[in-house]
């Protein structure tokens, strides 16, 4: 297999689609795109992936684009590995809510804090009013989500805790994020499928 992503290692979407073959523990290499020089738009990768985004996975003849569609994928295609998803029906759909409106909502933040905040150096300045909303609006969702001890979200890790460290990790240097959290957060960025990931990025950053 073979998982295309940005060459510095900045794509929280990409970093899911990594996190998932890792803990899936399935052999693959790294391709990696500079998107500062639109290489995603290129035609060859444009056709195979669909949407000329990253992460893309290539299984064989197969092409993928969009990260949760690819650990879907891969939690159908190789279901004797370890799972990626809640077995009980109720939890895993949760657990894809909680991926599908971090993808798609929360943009303020996004943009107010993006990753390099998360993944190359702290946060200048306090966070704009709509930011603020949308991290309180984090912040209530993830305090009803965590059990009481701070523990994985539904017992057991699941894809969807890396997906949730790394939006609360956009408020790492912010007073706004409370302790609970930040330790959750912390104890996924230990995991070591995440710390592979941060090590990839550190290289790219001092090439």
């Amino acid at each position: 297999m073979l998982l295309h992503v940005d060459s510095r290692f900045l794509s929280p979407y990409a970093l899911s689609a990594f996190v998932a073959l890792k803990e899936k523990g399935l052999a693959f290499e790294l391709a990696t795109l500079s998107l500062e020089a639109q290489a995603n738009l290129a035609p060859d990768y444009q056709r195979q992936s669909l949407t000329a985004r990253v992460p893309m996975l290539e299984d064989g003849d197969f092409q993928l684009s969009e990260s949760s569609a690819i650990a879907e994928y891969l939690e159908d295609a190789y279901p004797e590995r370890p799972r990626l998803y809640p077995l009980d029906l109720r939890q895993r759909a949760r657990a894809r809510q909680l991926q599908a409106w971090l993808r798609s909502d929360l943009m303020a933040l996004r943009e107010d804090r993006n990753t390099e905040a998360v993944f190359l150096r702290p946060a200048v300045g306090t966070l704009a009013p709509e930011a603020r909303q949308a991290a309180h609006k984090l912040i209530a969702a993830a305090e009803q989500l965590l059990p009481a001890d701070g523990g994985d979200l539904f017992g057991a890790w699941c894809l969807a805790d890396t997906d949730l460290a790394l939006m609360l990790k956009r408020l790492q240097y912010d007073a706004i994020l409370p302790p609970r959290l930040a330790a959750y957060a912390e104890r996924q960025w230990r995991r070591l499928a995440v710390l592979d990931w941060l090590e990839l990025g550190r290289r790219a950053a001092q090439a």
